[in-house]
C-alpha cells in the first residue's frame, strides 16, 4: 500500500533579513504564525503528516511559541534537525568561517528518516501559498509514480504576485514548455521591484529585466522518494565543487536543474494565480496580518485554527 503524501516544512532559517525568527512570529488573530495557516491548508487538502525542519539553536523558542500550540493540530507532527555538520561525508571539513547549514536540499535530506519513504511536498515556513496550492499539489502527489522519468511537480506563481515592496527576494526563475513541464530553473537571490518593473542582479551592478508574468518557484515542490536518493548522491560533489565554500547553498532548484539536465526527471508545473505574501522583511508583517485577518473575516479560516 502506498504511503500518503507527507508535508515537509523548511523552518530552520535564522531570518537574517527579517531580524528575528520569522517562522514563529505571530500574524494570525489568535497568535498563529504563517506556518499554522500552511498546516491548516495542508490538513484540509488531505495531508495527515507534517515534518518540520528546525535547528537545535531555535528549538526552545520554536517549541514554546509554535510547538506547544501544534499539539492541538490534527496532523501528525514530526521534527527533523538541520545542522551545519549534518550528513557531511567522511573527510569533508566545515569551511573556515561557515556558520549556516547547506541550504534547502540539505534541509530536506536531513528529514529523510521522518519522511519515511512517502511522496512529499516541500514548503517554506514563512511563505503563504494559498489554499488551492496545497490541494493541487496533494492531488498530484497522490498519483505520482516514477516511470521513464522521475515524476515530480512544482507549484508555479507569477513573479508579479510574489515580490515585496520592502527589498529583494530570492526566486527560482522558470522556463516551461507547451506541456507545462519545467525545462529550466535558475535560482536568483536578488530580485527587486523598481518604478519601471522587476529586475534582478547577480553582482549588484548589472540588472536584468524580468517580466511580471514570468513563472517562478516559491519552493513548493512535490517529490517522490527518488529525489532523496539523487540529492544525497550529488551532495558530495556539490561540497567539492562549490565556488564559495563558506557561503554556497545546495538549493532545491540546483538539485532539480541537475536532474532535468541529466534527463532523469520530469517536473509538472502546477500554476497558481494566488497572490503570495510572506515575512521576508519586518516591514512586510502588517500587510500579512491584514491579509490573514481579511481571509478570516471572509470565513476561509476559523478564528483560532486549532481550537476544538
Amino acid at each position: 500500500m502506498n504511503k500518503g503524501p507527507v508535508l515537509v516544512v523548511l523552518a530552520a532559517g535564522m531570518g537574517s533579513r527579517y531580524g528575528g525568527l520569522k517562522q514563529i512570529d505571530a500574524v494570525g488573530c489568535q497568535g498563529e504564525a504563517i506556518l499554522d495557516f500552511s498546516l491548516y491548508d495542508a490538513w484540509k487538502a488531505g495531508f495527515r503528516t507534517a515534518v518540520i525542519i528546525i535547528k537545535k539553536a531555535i528549538e526552545a523558542d520554536f517549541m514554546t511559541y509554535v510547538g506547544e500550540r501544534l499539539k492541538k493540530c490534527p496532523l501528525e507532527i514530526r521534527y527533523a534537525y538541520q545542522e551545519l555538520d549534518s550528513l557531511l561525508p567522511e573527510g569533508v571539513a566545515i569551511p573556515e568561517g561557515r556558520t549556516k547549514p547547506w541550504g534547502t536540499t540539505h534541509a530536506v535530506l536531513c528529514a529523510r528518516e521522518a519522511i519515511d519513504g512517502a511522496p512529499f511536498a516541500v514548503v517554506n515556513s514563512d511563505d503563504y501559498y494559498g489554499q488551492s496550492a496545497f490541494q493541487t499539489i496533494y492531488d498530484a502527489l497522490k498519483v505520482a509514480q516514477d516511470g521513464a522519468f522521475y515524476d515530480y511537480c512544482m507549484v508555479g506563481y507569477r513573479l508579479g504576485n510574489t515580490v515585496t515592496e520592502h527589498g529583494s527576494v530570492a526566486r527560482g526563475i522558470c522556463k516551461v514548455d507547451e506541456n507545462d513541464c519545467l525545462t529550466e530553473i535558475q535560482e536568483r537571490t536578488r530580485i527587486e521591484k523598481y518604478p519601471g518593473g522587476i529586475h534582478f542582479t547577480e553582482d549588484g551592478e548589472h540588472w536584468v529585466e524580468v517580466p511580471a508574468d514570468t513563472t517562478v518557484s516559491m519552493n513548493m515542490w512535490g517529490f517522490t522518494p527518488s529525489f532523496l536518493d539523487e540529492a544525497q548522491a550529488r551532495f558530495p560533489d556539490f561540497l567539492k565543487t562549490a565556488a564559495n565554500p563558506a557561503k554556497a547553498e545546495y538549493f532545491l532548484p540546483l538539485a532539480v536543474e541537475a536532474l532535468l539536465t541529466a534527463g532523469k526527471a520530469r517536473v509538472k508545473v502546477l500554476h497558481s494565480a494566488d497572490r503570495w505574501f510572506g515575512v521576508t522583511y519586518a516591514a512586510d508583517k502588517p500587510q500579512v496580518i491584514q491579509a490573514l485577518a481579511d481571509l478570516t473575516a471572509q470565513g476561509k479560516y476559523p478564528r483560532g485554527l486549532w481550537e476544538r
